[in-house]
């Protein structure tokens, strides 16, 4: 990890760049093409919440991903008026416009697969119900990991039958 001599700068370039990593892994090996993508898909689903719910997704990114977020943010006009999924899928590609051409709504649904990965569940749940129900339609559900040894069980044994 990088060391800047802080240790929130450290952690925030060092969980922004496994977020870019696992962007990268879906649209292309390009690290400044996957901060766009994420900038652009992030203020997309941005523009659809209320003040409160926009804050309170910003406040389980990272750092550095949370200033990207709230770039050019006005509060006054959230939510904007519901978009159609190709009206959301247009503003991002509108703010791709001078990147290397990808595909918007596969990046949409890779942004939001990392989001499904490092916010948590509920979260993710306030998030998607928030958002127009075509639009909700991109959102991949969040994937289950699969149990771990034991997980599920009591960790006491069960209780001895009396005879």
């Amino acid at each position: 990890m990088a060391t800047t001599g802080l240790e929130v700068f450290d952690r925030t370039l060092h969980t922004t760049n496994l977020w870019l990593d696992e962007i990268c892994a879906e649209i292309g090996p390009d690290k400044h093409l996957a901060w766009h993508v994420l900038g652009a898909v992030l203020r997309s689903i941005r523009d659809e919440l209320l003040i409160g719910q926009s804050a309170h997704l910003a406040a389980q990114l990272p750092l550095l991903v949370r200033g990207t977020y709230f770039d050019q943010y006005r509060p006054a006009a959230q939510p904007v008026p519901e978009r159609s999924q190709e009206d959301f899928i247009a503003q991002i590609r509108q703010e791709l416009a001078g990147c290397r051409p990808v595909r918007p709504d596969l990046a949409a649904t890779a942004v939001m697969r990392t989001l499904n990965r490092h916010i948590t569940e509920g979260q993710i749940k306030k998030v998607r119900d928030a958002l127009p129900k075509s639009v909700r339609a991109l959102w991949p559900e969040p994937e289950r990991p699969p149990p771990q040894a034991g997980e599920g069980r009591s960790m006491y044994p069960p209780p001895a039958s009396r005879m």
